[in-house]
């Protein structure tokens, strides 16, 4: 141990006091902060009735009655502005969907499809002589990337589809039923 020279010992003896008593206290209360925001990201969500996209704040909330339930990070395509309007255009949809079921084998962790293109879209690109694609998916990331979930993306890297973080995709798939409505604004 350090000490300071006083010639006394008196703050050696104060510092080792400190560190026999006020340390270990405060190295519980720290543990227990720990331990209770692991468990409060583990904790299950309530069923999300509505999830909504903001595009330009890259971000995904679960919503229940209008109060938002979790929100997180999200990635585009690497051509964000704007509504997806044919396959390839690295954009992702604007509008009014639903979650019309789940990619059991996707090469990322977990995806939730979205029912894009829905009948005003297939016009649109029937018009315009375009495939419109479809497959459109909340997602997670490559199953080496592990189970920490970065703070933001720096880089929209989709093909036009919504990725979140692998510990985000399990807690969105568990809040959200076949059916729940996905609003995805600019």
């Amino acid at each position: 141990m350090s000490t300071f020279r006083t010639g006394s010992g008196r703050v050696a003896l104060m510092r080792s006091r400190f560190c026999n008593a006020i340390a270990p206290a405060l190295l519980v209360v720290l543990a227990s902060f720990c331990v209770r925001s692991a468990l409060a990201a583990q904790e299950p969500l309530p069923k999300a009735d509505r999830i909504l996209v903001l595009k330009s704040e890259r971000k995904l909330l679960l919503l229940r009655d209008g109060a938002v339930l979790r929100s997180y990070p999200i990635a585009l395509g690497p051509h964000p502005l704007g509504p997806k309007r044919a396959s390839g255009d690295g954009k992702t949809p604007e509008g009014v969907y639903v979650i019309d079921g789940r990619h059991p084998h996707s090469p990322y962790h977990m995806a939730l499809h979205i029912s894009y293109p829905d009948a005003a879209d297939r016009a649109r690109s029937s018009a315009a002589h375009t495939d419109p694609g479809d497959a459109i998916f909340i997602h997670g990331l490559p199953a080496w990337y592990g189970p920490n979930d970065p703070d933001r993306f720096y880089k929209d890297w989709t093909e036009g589809c919504i990725s979140v973080g692998n510990t985000a995709i399990e807690a969105i798939s568990a809040a959200v039923d076949d059916g729940t409505p996905i609003e995805i604004r600019p």
